[in-house]
């Protein structure tokens, strides 16, 4: 037990270390930054300060997205590692091979999830020879793919009033893999799979019933499918 407490501590701590260095990294980038669109110069120069305006238009640079919300990120695990009988460990990124007359070409492919927490989650997906520039690929586009939806308390047993769940049911498809998100009373919890989880609590979702059905060990059809069903929130009913 006290061994499983250390190695969560240290976890932790790693993961507010790489967080920190992150915005840092962020922090720079942005004052570095010289916009090439009309809309990332509208950002740089303060007159667009609210996101909700800059989502009208399409953003090509992630950096719009940096100086309007404060993000944070999460790694899907779409890949696997190698172990018997086809039964190896979840991974994050998920690697294929080329045959080649050199040799084998590996190519690694990483999913990345970001959000605010209040409102505003994105999916991006990113190939490359390697497995730091296929995240940085993932993050930049899941910045450019950011959405905003809709919360609410719709819950029949709950008249709590906070923006805790989605406002009905709402459902998504991707592939085989299909998503249903129900609306759930306060202190329920996220009741879905572990990347699902990712998902939702990066859109600022904290009660959800969720029905799954399909190939749901394809990750990348069943967090596609997930964002599907939490673009339909702002659906008009």
């Amino acid at each position: 037990m006290e061994r499983e407490k250390i190695k969560e501590r240290s976890e932790s701590e790693m993961e507010k270390v790489r967080e920190e260095r992150i915005r840092q990294q962020q922090a720079e980038e942005l004052d570095k930054w010289i916009p090439k669109t009309k809309l990332g110069r509208l950002v740089k120069e303060k007159k667009i300060k609210d996101i909700d305006e800059a989502l009208k238009y399409k953003i090509l640079e992630a950096e719009i997205v940096d100086s309007l919300l404060k993000l944070k990120s999460d790694i899907l695990n779409i890949g696997q590692a190698k172990g018997k009988f086809g039964g190896g460990k979840r991974r994050a990124w998920r690697q294929t091979q080329k045959k080649t007359k050199e040799g084998n070409v590996p190519t690694f492919t990483c999913m990345v999830v970001v959000g605010n927490e209040n409102g505003y989650v994105g999916l991006g997906v990113g190939k490359a020879k390697e497995t730091l520039p296929a995240r940085a690929k993932s993050l930049r586009k899941a910045k450019l793919g950011v959405i905003k939806i809709r919360r609410a308390c719709a819950s029949f047993d709950c008249t709590c009033g906070e923006l805790h769940t989605v406002p009905y049911i709402v459902e998504g498809k991707a592939g085989s893999c299909r998503v249903k998100l129900i609306p759930a009373p306060q202190g329920t919890g996220l009741v879905a799979g572990d990347e699902c989880k990712k998902i939702l609590r990066l859109a600022g979702i904290k009660d959800v019933y969720s029905v799954t059905d399909g190939q749901k060990r394809t990750t990348m059809n069943l967090a596609k499918a997930c964002m599907e069903a939490l673009s339909k929130t702002t659906e008009k009913i």
